[in-house]
């Protein structure tokens, strides 16, 4: 068996899910599983009606549900039964939010999770109508979360068992299709599992069930040696390594969410990235083991938007307990932290999510002073040769002369070198780096 996770931009219309039946039926006789996203933006739209109808704005929001409603109609093909019963569903709920006048963490997921699950309904049909027989699975059934909403974790023995339990007898004779991004608690209740939650999930699935392979179908070639988005050009990586892959997907590669390589890592499945725009190109291959290259940097990763936090105090000096008490502060308003930098008596770290600064801020200040840059930006290089090649560090700076660098950090794995840049220095920065180490490529490692 193998599973096939298609992303937002794969089944947008009924023209790219008309492919994605396409893509799937070549591959008809390796059993797939096939996970989906929402259509399009659906989840985003969804959330805004939400927001509209706890605001009391209760007929607008009831309006642009009906425009939602009608673009699942017109792209759904024959399974306007299904979305019909599901958005009356929603209509209900919009209602009961705009009586209640509060958007809860809880209601946040029912109303987003309506995204996956018609989409899965429409899926489905879909192949059913191509004269390919599949089955319809909700993954609430099968993904089991705590009661953490909009960011749920799974529970990985519960989920194993129950999709080894209940995918491999109907994908014996069926495709079987499921909603990504959605599962639910032991008491049934629906749970969301966050950005990317959809990648997630086809993961889970894959090492519930043993899959031989995890294929995530989105609309890049594979991952590339840089942004797409913010440099074009980008070689594609043939192959890469989990921990690689990893790396990368935390500090800012959006084709793979960094939770996906977890449950493939712990049963040693390899994870494909592929386009199905070009289901033709032979995509990224992400595997356990390293993967020799003569370049030392397989990739590098941006993160903008981030925001940097300065702490500073000189009654911590010869003192113990510093670092603790500042990380609890983060801990305790759960904001994670992407790099750090420490001496005896300051601390500079990132972080990409400011909601809770000010409180953060304002705990901090109880025994430091603290400084705020915002607009500022990670650019992280990546590759197992980092560890052993000499002079990276001096070959970057080098390249990047004119550049101010804010911070400076190399991860405990050895496999990134990460620096923080100004915003509006980020483009200039990714040039010269690319300039200076992709210039020539290992035709066994890049495309």
């Amino acid at each position: 068996m193998i599973v096939m996770k298609f992303g937002g931009s794969s089944v947008e219309s009924r023209a790219t899910i008309g492919r994605l039946v396409s893509i799937v039926r070549d591959r008809i006789e390796r059993r797939p599983v096939v996970v989906v996203s929402a259509m399009g933006k659906t989840t985003n739209r969804l959330l805004e009606i939400a927001a509209a109808a706890a605001g009391g704005r209760r007929e607008e929001a009831l309006e642009q549900l009906g425009r939602l409603e009608e673009f699942h109609l017109r792209e759904g093909g024959e399974a306007g039964g299904d979305v019909a019963r599901h958005f009356a569903e929603l209509a209900d709920l919009v209602r009961g939010l705009a009586a209640l006048g509060e958007l809860t963490p809880r209601s946040i997921d029912a109303i987003s999770s309506f995204g996956e699950r018609i989409s899965s309904r429409i899926v489905t049909r879909a192949f059913t109508d191509a004269g390919i027989e599949a089955a319809h699975m909700d993954a609430r059934q099968v993904i089991v979360t705590d009661s953490r909403h909009t960011e749920a974790a799974p529970l990985y023995a519960q989920c194993y068992e129950r999709l080894a339990a209940a995918i491999p007898p109907l994908a014996a004779g069926k495709v079987v299709v499921m909603g990504g991004f959605i599962g639910a608690t032991e008491d049934g209740i629906t749970t969301t599992l966050g950005r990317g939650g959809s990648d997630f999930t086809a993961a889970l699935a894959g090492a519930g069930i043993g899959a031989e392979e995890i294929q995530i179908w989105t609309d890049v070639d594979g991952m590339l040696t840089c942004d797409p988005r913010i440099r074009p050009g980008g070689r594609r990586l043939r192959t890469i390594s989990f921990a690689e892959a990893a790396e990368l997907a935390y500090f800012g590669a959006k084709v793979l969410h960094p939770a996906t390589v977890l449950p493939a890592i712990e049963k040693n499945i390899p994870v494909l990235i592929l386009n199905s725009r070009r289901p033709e190109v032979e995509g990224t291959r992400i595997v356990a083991e390293r993967v020799p290259c003569m370049n030392p940097v397989k990739s590098i990763a941006c993160k903008p938007n981030i925001t940097v936090v300065d702490i500073h105090s000189t009654r911590m000096l010869m003192a113990y307990g510093f670092l603790r008490r500042i990380f609890e502060v983060f801990d305790r308003f759960e904001t994670p932290v992407d790099m750090v930098a420490t001496s005896e008596i300051s601390v500079s770290l990132t972080i990409d999510n400011a909601n809770s600064l000010p409180r953060i801020r304002a705990e901090l200040e109880q025994f430091a002073e603290v400084s705020v840059e915002s607009g500022q930006a990670i650019v992280c290089l990546v590759g197992d040769n980092i560890r052993s090649t000499p002079g990276i560090a001096g070959r970057a700076f080098r390249a990047l002369n004119g550049v101010n660098i804010r911070m400076i950090s190399q991860g405990a794995s050895l496999l990134n070198l990460s620096f923080v840049v100004a915003g509006a220095d980020l483009k200039r920065a990714l040039a010269a780096l690319d300039e200076e180490f992709f210039s020539e490529l290992d035709p066994n490692v890049f495309e």
